[in-house]
C-alpha cells in the first residue's frame, strides 16, 4: 500500500475547506481519517467549525456521535463471543433464553394489528437486520403503533427498544433495533454493560482512549454540535439527539443508561479509523499487533448474508420521521449489477468510486460514513453532524474523498 502524494493530500483538504464554505447551506464542519493496511494514517483533515456559527474551529481531535457506525463494534463484540463458543450466531433457543422479552414479541401488520411469529429469533438474524425489528423513522406503521407517546430509540432507556417487530423472522431485510438487541444479550452474558466490553476487549487493545458510549469529561469539550438543515438548505444547530449520553452525571445515572449496541458510541474519526484497519489485517491490529478476531471470522462478516432475499439496492426506505430521514431507495447508490449485500452488522456495497466490489460500508443518522475495502487494502470515515440523513453534501463529499483516495493508490501502485 503506497502513500498518497503531497498533490492528492492538497486535492482532499482543498475539497474538505469547499465543503465548509458556505456557513449558512453548507457542511458547518467536517472530518475525514483514511488508513492503510498497515494502520498507518493515509489522510487525516478537519474543516469548517464545531459548530455553526462558534468561534471553535473543527480539528482532528473533534469527537462525533458515530450514531449507526456503532454497529460494526457491536459485532466485532459478539464475533469474539461467538469465536470462545459462548454465543451461537443460528441457536434461536440461546437467545430466547438471554432475551425472554422475545417469547411475547408479535408481528405488526399494516393495519395496526398483531399476529404471532412463525419462528425463534438467532443472533444471526439480529446482526443482518431480518430479526423483524424495525425503526420507528423508517416504519410508518411501527411509529403510529408507539404513538401517542411513541418510541425514541435515541432516548437512552431500555423501554424504547421493546417494539413489536415488523415482520416475520428471518423473511426480510428491515433495518431496526435488531443489534441493540445483540448487545443486550452480549450485556446479559458477560454481566459488563457493553460500553466497559468495549473498552477492555476492543478500545483498549486497540490503545484508543477517544471512544466510549458516555464521553469522558476531556471529549465532552470536543463534542461536535448537532445541526438541523431545513427543506431550503439552511442550516441551524439544534439539541444532541443522544442527549443522556452527554448529561449522565451519577453511578445510578450511567447504570441505568441503555448503552445502545445500534448507536450509542462517541468517536474521533482517527480512533474510529483504527477500528477499520483490523478488519483491512485480517482481525489484528496493525499498529498494537493485538488480535480481536481471527482470520475466518472477518471473512464471514464480509460474506453476504442476505443473498436470498431481494437486493438491498432495491430497498425502499421511507422517511417516517422526516426531521430525522429523508427517503431514499437502495442503502447506498452503486454500479449496474451490484445487488448490494448486507455481512454481519454492516452493508457490502461496490460504487463508482474506486472501491472494490465486496467493499463493507455503513453510514450513521447525523451523517457519517465510513468504508472499509479489504481487497485494496484502504479504508476510511468521514463526518459531519447534521440531519436528517441523507445529506446530499456530506454523501457527495464522501464520494469525492474516496474517489481522490484511489486516485491516489492507484497513482503510487
Amino acid at each position: 500500500m503506497g502513500a498518497l502524494n503531497p498533490a492528492n493530500i492538497e486535492a482532499l483538504k482543498r475539497r474538505l475547506q469547499s465543503a465548509c464554505s458556505d456557513s449558512e447551506k453548507g457542511l458547518p464542519g467536517v472530518s475525514v481519517a483514511v488508513v492503510g493496511q498497515d494502520g498507518k494514517e493515509l489522510f487525516s483533515h478537519a474543516a469548517g467549525q464545531r459548530g455553526q456559527g462558534s468561534p471553535e474551529p473543527m480539528t482532528v481531535d473533534s469527537v462525533f456521535w458515530i450514531a449507526s457506525c456503532t454497529k460494526m463494534i457491536t459485532g466485532i463484540a459478539c464475533m469474539q463471543l461467538v469465536e470462545q463458543e459462548k454465543l451461537s450466531l443460528d441457536d434461536a433457543d440461546q437467545v430466547h433464553r438471554v432475551c425472554p422479552e422475545f417469547n411475547d414479541l408479535q408481528v405488526l401488520q399494516e393495519d395496526g394489528s398483531l399476529v404471532e411469529k412463525k419462528r425463534g429469533i438467532t443472533l444471526r438474524m439480529l446482526l443482518t437486520h431480518t430479526s423483524g425489528f424495525g425503526y420507528t423513522f423508517f416504519s410508518k406503521k411501527l411509529r403510529d403503533y408507539g404513538r401517542p407517546a411513541g418510541f425514541d430509540e435515541f432516548s437512552g432507556y431500555a423501554d424504547d427498544f421493546v417494539q413489536p417487530l415488523v415482520h416475520q423472522p428471518g423473511e426480510a431485510w428491515e433495518y431496526g433495533v435488531g443489534i441493540d438487541w445483540a448487545g443486550v444479550i452480549l450485556q446479559r452474558l458477560t454481566g459488563q454493560s457493553l460500553n466497559d466490553y468495549f473498552r477492555q476487549h476492543i478500545f483498549e487493545p486497540l490503545g484508543l482512549t477517544h471512544i466510549s458510549m458516555i464521553p469522558t469529561a476531556e471529549m465532552k469539550k470536543n463534542v461536535v454540535y448537532m445541526h438541523q438543515r431545513a427543506a431550503d438548505g439552511q442550516l441551524s444547530v439544534r439539541d444532541h439527539l443522544l442527549r443522556r449520553a452527554l448529561t449522565v452525571k451519577t453511578e445510578e445515572d450511567i447504570k441505568s443508561y441503555f448503552n445502545s449496541g445500534g448507536a450509542g458510541c462517541f468517536s474521533t474519526a482517527q480512533e474510529y479509523s483504527q477500528i477499520l484497519a483490523v478488519f483491512l489485517n485480517n482481525g489484528t491490529s496493525p499498529k498494537t499487533g493485538k488480535q480481536l478476531l481471527k482470520k475466518e471470522t472477518v471473512d464471514e462478516m464480509f460474506r453476504n448474508q442476505v443473498g436470498h432475499l431481494p437486493p438491498l439496492s432495491e430497498k425502499h426506505l421511507p422517511d417516517a420521521k422526516p426531521d430525522l430521514v429523508r427517503y431514499a431507495i437502495g442503502v447506498h447508490p452503486t454500479v449496474q449489477g451490484d445487488r448490494q449485500g448486507w455481512g454481519l452488522t454492516f452493508c457490502i456495497s461496490g460504487g463508482s468510486t474506486g472501491r472494490s466490489l465486496g467493499t463493507a460500508q455503513w453510514s450513521g443518522i447525523a451523517n457519517l460514513r465510513w468504508w472499509c475495502d479489504r481487497e485494496k487494502g484502504v479504508a476510511g470515515f468521514v463526518c459531519s453532524q447534521v440531519l436528517p440523513f441523507g445529506d446530499e453534501q456530506l454523501f457527495q463529499l464522501s464520494q469525492d474523498v474516496e474517489i481522490e483516495v484511489y486516485k491516489g493508490l492507484g497513482a503510487s501502485s
